[in-house]
Parts: structure tokens; C-alpha cells; sequence
């Protein structure tokens, strides 16, 4: 697992086993891969779980290493975490939560931006809490001052040190009426996380409503909560008591399943995504069909390919319901073999176009305009820290030595290789564990021709 540098020292660790890939392209991706439970939803339904005062099971469970973060968390405060009655199933027993020294946490916590999540449920059931630096891929400076300050309207006080954030609540936690600045998805999390259990009732106002969202609210309202989700992106919540435990199965991940249709459409294959839902993903379909692309929904998932030539687009990344931010670094890739000029407007976070060096350096005509284009008319209003990339194609990949850059860049690095001909050597795939299960497995199954190096 990748982590920010912490001293000189880091530089000498040894390569993880599964970080570099020889990749040999060219050759389309077809077959089946299934995607199970979504990263964003279950890493904060566990957290949830410290609510409760009896146990709650989690189902579709996905194996990855952020799940794997946020288990050993909750262990360290002294939830009792056990396999549940069936494959990615997971028990939590709070009932013996604890504090936790900062090293502890430090050191689970180093590759994840999840222990911030901690704060409300910690100061619930301890009267404190503490948060380490964080980490996470560097994608843009994702500031956690909107968690702090909702925090601090529902009565927190604010402690930072050296080494993090100390939290505490003196008084207990009471109702609020917080406004975000903009619809966070992390910062609406919290306050739903928090005001559950505070006394009175929160309203929160521009909140982030993602189908991940909207499953936290139902998990939480299995647990006893009353929260009512009001037009214009108003949530309100009525603290209580107590919460009890919960039983629920997780929302599909709709990040890897976007991914794996655009590898479909970057490699000219034909891949089904099990367990793919098309509510979900109207968004994303409306532009995987302007692209050239084909799709078939069935019950159990849906079947991607393309229909012909791929064709440019003009695509604006937003909040949900717009196109997601995670879906357009996969996306680009399959530009790059679309008959003229697309454009990307990347509205959410403001790095998050660095991986296309890498693809320029495979052969892509790529051009990124740091401030944004002015011109022309916009769905979304411009920001500040908007970017726009340029795709002119279709250009031929050519293989080349990369490396990877966070999550979603590292995934779209992956398949331009598998699209390029000739062979890539791409380092630091090891970050792909924190967001796809069992990836080097689901690309033999497509018939991927790579090899691990190391």
C-alpha cells in the first residue's frame, strides 16, 4: 500500500509483491467480472457500527485494502470484528469500544482518509476522539475543514497538535443547522454520522445525496435513526437515544463497474459487469452511449461493448446526479481512440489530470488547460479550481514504462497499456487494492496478457 513519505527511511522500503506489471496490449478485454459491494458505502456503514449497541452485520463485503484500514481501526477502539454467515459477510461487536493511542491509530490509519469519520460515533460513546494526519491519493488538497467545522457546531471542541486533531466533547453533542459551501460527499457523512445520536435536531443543508449517501441513511435508519431527505438537498435528522445494531447488504460498486465498461470501450471488447444496476448509472450510460458505446441491461448486470467508431464527447464531472469525478479518468482513455476532439471539464478536484502524462507519453494527444476553458456554454458553473482536458484522437497507444498515480489514474494506466500494442511496465499498481477486488485476477479472467515483475 502506498503512503505519503514520513521520513528519509521510506525511501529504502522494499517494492510491495504485486506492484509492478509487465503488460503486453493490443488484445481486447471480453468475459464476465462481478463486482460486489461499493467502497464508498461499506467503509462508512462499518464505521456506523460503532453507533450501535448490539452487533450489526454488513453483506458483499468487498475485499480491499480500505476495508482492510477501516477493520483494523475499529478493532484498535476495541470492536470485536468476526466473518459473518456467508462469503463477504462481516460481524461488528461495539460493545467494548475503547480508546485508542494516537500511535495505533497512526499506524492503521496512514493510507486512509476514513478515521475523520471516527469523530462523531467517538465523542458519542467516549466524549472523545483523535485523527491523525491523513492520507488518501493526491488527487487535490480535499481540505477536512468542512468536517471540523460541523463538528464544532454540534458542540466539539477542536484540539490541534503535532501529531493530529484531538477532539472533545465537554457539553455532549447537540443538534445543528449546518450549510456546506459545497455538496461533500465525506463532510455530509459526517454530519450524518454525528447528528444521529445528538441531541435535538440537525439540519443540514446542500448536502452531497450519492446512492452511496442515500444507503448510509438507510443503514442508519435500520439502526433506529429518523432522518427524512427533503427537496433541494436538505436531510433532517432527529437525534435519539440509542441505535441499535443492523443487517445490510451493501450497494454495488458503480465506480468499478463505469471502469470496466470503458475497458471495454478503450480495448474493443465486450465485458459483462455482474451485479451492475443501471439506475445507478443513467449518468454514465447516457455518455457511454454518446461515445459509441453499447450496452444490454439484464437482471443480474450489464453487458458493455462498443457500437462502432467511438465518437467525441463534451463531458462536465459534478455531484451526484452529474458524471462523477471516478469516471472520467477511464473514460479518457477510450477517447483517445474517438474520431475527433472531446472535452473533459473536471470540476470536483484540481489534480485530477496528472495521470494523462502518462498517456501522452504512450501517444495520446492530450492537452490540459490548468485554469479551465472559458468559452462556450457550461451545464456545470465555473470554479475556481476547475481544469479542462483536450482529447484529440483516435491515436494509436504505443507501450511505455509508467507509473502509477492514485486509484482511478492507476486503473486508466492499466488499460491504456492493455490497448497500447507492444509491452508497458507499470509501477505502483499495488494502490489498485485500496478500490478493486481481486483486480489481477479479474483481468486474467478477461483475457489480459500481463505478467507481476515484482
Amino acid at each position: 500500500m502506498t503512503t505519503p513519505l514520513r521520513d528519509a527511511a521510506v525511501d529504502e522500503a522494499p517494492v510491495p509483491t504485486g506492484s509492478v506489471l509487465a503488460i503486453r496490449g493490443g488484445r481486447p478485454l471480453s468475459g464476465r467480472v462481478d463486482v460486489k459491494g461499493a467502497k464508498n458505502l461499506a467503509t462508512k456503514a462499518m464505521v456506523a457500527a460503532l453507533l450501535g449497541e448490539d452487533t450489526s452485520t454488513l453483506r458483499d463485503v468487498p475485499d480491499l485494502s480500505d476495508v482492510a484500514v477501516v477493520r483494523s481501526l475499529l478493532e484498535v477502539h476495541g470492536v470485536r470484528v468476526t466473518p459473518g454467515d456467508e462469503e463477504g459477510s462481516l460481524v461488528f461487536d461495539p460493545r467494548d469500544v475503547e480508546s485508542a493511542h494516537y500511535e495505533e491509530i497512526d499506524a492503521h490509519a496512514g493510507a486512509s482518509r476514513i478515521p475523520i469519520l471516527f469523530c462523531g460515533p467517538l465523542l458519542h460513546k467516549l466524549g472523545q476522539a483523535f485523527i491523525p494526519d491523513l492520507g488518501g491519493c493526491r488527487i487535490g488538497d480535499r481540505p477536512i475543514d468542512f468536517h471540523l467545522d460541523a463538528l464544532r457546531k454540534f458542540g466539539a471542541v477542536v484540539e490541534k497538535q503535532p501529531s493530529g486533531i484531538r477532539l472533545s466533547a465537554p457539553n455532549g453533542l447537540k443538534g445543528a443547522n449546518i450549510h456546506l459551501p459545497y455538496p461533500s460527499v465525506g463532510a455530509t457523512e459526517q454530519v450524518l454520522l454525528t447528528a444521529v445520536r445528538a441531541e435535538g435536531t440537525t439540519e443540514l443543508r446542500n448536502a452531497a445525496i450519492e446512492p452511496e449517501i442515500m444507503d448510509l441513511i438507510a443503514v442508519l435508519q435500520k439502526m433506529g435513526a429518523i432522518i427524512s431527505y427533503e427537496p433541494n438537498r436538505v436531510i433532517l435528522i432527529e437525534g435519539v437515544e440509542t441505535l441499535r445494531g443492523y443487517d445490510h447488504r451493501c450497494i454495488f460498486d458503480r465506480n468499478e463497474a463505469a471502469s470496466w465498461a470503458c475497458a471495454a470501450l478503450a480495448t474493443d471488447g465486450e465485458i459483462f459487469v455482474g451485479g451492475a444496476k443501471q439506475q445507478e448509472m443513467l449518468t454514465f450510460l447516457n455518455v457511454f452511449r454518446k461515445a459509441g458505446g453499447w450496452f444490454d441491461i439484464k437482471e443480474d448486470g450489464i453487458l458493455f461493448r462498443r457500437a462502432g467508431e467511438l465518437k467525441p464527447v463534451v463531458v462536465e464531472t459534478d455531484v451526484h446526479p452529474g458524471f462523477m469525478t471516478d469516471w472520467q479518468q477511464p473514460l479518457i482513455v477510450a477517447l483517445t481512440q474517438a474520431r475527433g476532439r472531446s472535452i473533459v471539464h473536471e470540476t470536483v478536484y484540481e489534480n485530477r489530470f496528472g495521470f494523462t502524462q502518462a498517456l501522452v507519453k504512450m501517444g495520446a494527444d492530450i492537452v490540459v488547460h490548468p485554469h479551465g476553458l472559458q468559452d462556450g456554454p457550461r451545464r456545470v458553473p465555473r470554479r475556481e479550481l476547475e481544469q479542462a482536458a483536450v482529447v484529440t484522437g483516435p491515436t494509436p497507444l504505443h507501450g511505455a514504462d509508467i507509473v502509477v498515480p492514485d486509484l482511478r489514474g492507476g486503473y486508466s494506466h492499466v488499460i491504456a497499456a492493455l490497448t497500447a500494442e507492444g509491452q508497458s511496465v507499470v509501477s505502483g499498481v499495488d494502490i489498485l487494492s485500496r478500490g478493486y477486488e481481486k483486480f489481477f485476477d479479474k483481468l486474467r479472467a478477461l483475457g489480459a496478457d500481463f505478467d507481476v515483475v515484482r
